[in-house]
């Protein structure tokens, strides 16, 4: 098979994966569906790739028709043929089209290594329910409108994925400050930090704490940011490379531009030169839980 010259972009990817796993529920051969919808299997592998030059609505439309998408279902992947339009791309939580997308969680559903680097804030994977409350009751201040047991379901349902260390590591580094700050108050913060150590023993799990007395590193210019790496595929040129996720006030960020990621390798490593190793972490987790008990 001939590979395009462009490389996909990430609504393009996102595109792409959400219709072959669609065919795939669907039992269907990338054969199969391309005879159903008139086009050529190389064209659908290309599509199922991100590598088509461009995607036509026309055609995601005979797939979805194929394949016994719901609307929603639709709706998702006509905005992202849209979204894969643009050149470089911020997911405004305003202006979104398809709030619902939820581009983060299925590139974090996809992700084989996930690097959380957090200055204020746990990030969803290893935080309690409690805390999760805590951090929407600030959100309801923007007038933002939460859904709390639906939001829970999901929270657990991401942090299943912890539990398959041989698919997937989760590394977590963390400024003091986080710890600190007693989001949802002293016991709920004491609960988080248990829940904290225990993710600590999972095999495929890593937490590590920057002190406020950690020399300067990049992860101050940095600020929060998540780096997602995925599965290498047996074909390489199919191999996805990896993202970087940067959440703002109003929008997040989404970079894939080789320059873009190894600056951001190099903030990875930074940071990491300077944390508490492991078992250091853990003390300090134990010694603040036991402050907010007092």
């Amino acid at each position: 098979m001939s590979i395009e010259s462009d490389p996909p972009t990430l609504p393009r990817r996102v595109l792409g994966r959400r219709l072959r796993e669609m065919r795939e529920v669907a039992g269907l051969t990338r054969a199969k569906a391309a005879r159903k919808c008139e086009m050529g299997a190389q064209t659908l592998w290309r599509l199922e790739c991100g590598r088509n030059k461009e995607t036509k609505k026309m055609v995601v439309n005979a797939l979805c028709e194929t394949y016994g998408a719901s609307a929603k279902e639709r709706n998702e992947l006509l905005w992202l043929v849209d979204e894969s339009r643009k050149d470089g791309w911020w997911q405004s939580y305003a202006d979104v089209m398809c709030p619902e997308i939820g581009m983060f969680l299925d590139l974090e559903r996809a992700a084989s290594r996930v690097f959380s680097w957090q200055w204020t804030t746990l990030p969803g994977l290893v935080q309690t329910p409690r805390y999760r409350r805590a951090t929407w009751d600030i959100s309801t201040m923007l007038g933002v409108e939460i859904e709390p047991d639906r939001e829970i379901v999901l929270l657990r349902k991401r942090q299943e994925r912890l539990y398959d260390s041989e698919c997937f590591s989760l590394e977590v580094a963390l400024s003091e400050a986080v710890l600190r700050h007693p989001i949802g108050g002293l016991e709920t913060m004491a609960e988080q930090l248990d829940h904290l150590i225990e993710l600590s023993s999972l095999p495929n799990v890593s937490l590590r704490v920057l002190p406020f007395a950690t020399p300067n590193h990049i992860g101050i210019m940095a600020k929060d940011f998540v780096y997602l790496e995925f599965p290498e595929h047996l074909n390489p040129v199919l191999t996805e490379p990896p993202v970087i996720y940067v959440e703002g006030f109003t929008g997040a960020l989404y970079l894939d531009k080789q320059f873009e990621i190894d600056r951001y390798q190099s903030a990875m490593t930074s940071i990491l030169q300077v944390a508490l190793d492991e078992r250091d972490t853990q003390r300090l987790l134990e010694a603040t839980a036991r402050e907010y008990r007092s």
